[in-house]
């Protein structure tokens, strides 16, 4: 008599439960990397990310939602792939910015430091001057 009584609280219950667990398991594989997005954008330093990784993960949650079109599973795991993938494409987007602005800057470094003079070109800069 009393379990009947408290199904009111119990069904409301276990569906907002139920629904922690799915927002969990589909936002769950990208909560880490986002002290790694925020670290990378505040550094403008891509050095210890692995692009690799991002390849991986984006050819399995490819197939993972080419296989759903085949056999279906939980809508879950279907959202974290889409989300995953939109996760690593955003990464791979900040380090190839952060990179290639690192290498332009080498460059412009490299070309700023070296020296044309009228005995030839001076590839590493010296503060003393270069007679002929």
């Amino acid at each position: 008599m009393e379990a009947e009584g408290l199904d009111w609280l119990l069904v409301p219950l276990q569906q907002l439960v139920s629904w922690g667990a799915a927002a969990a398991m589909v936002f769950g594989g990208v909560v880490p990397y986002i002290p790694q997005y925020r670290d990378i954008r505040r550094t403008q330093n891509a050095e210890g990310f692995s692009t690799y990784v991002c390849l991986v993960l984006l050819v399995a949650n490819i197939l993972r939602i080419l296989f759903w079109f085949g056999r279906h599973f939980e809508s879950p795991l279907l959202w974290q792939s889409v989300v995953m993938i939109l996760t690593m494409l955003l990464m791979l987007r900040l380090c190839t910015e952060v990179r290639v602005a690192n290498e332009l800057n080498v460059k412009r470094r490299f070309f700023a430091a070296s020296r044309w003079s009228s005995c030839g070109r001076v590839a590493t800069p010296s503060r003393r001057r270069t007679s002929c």
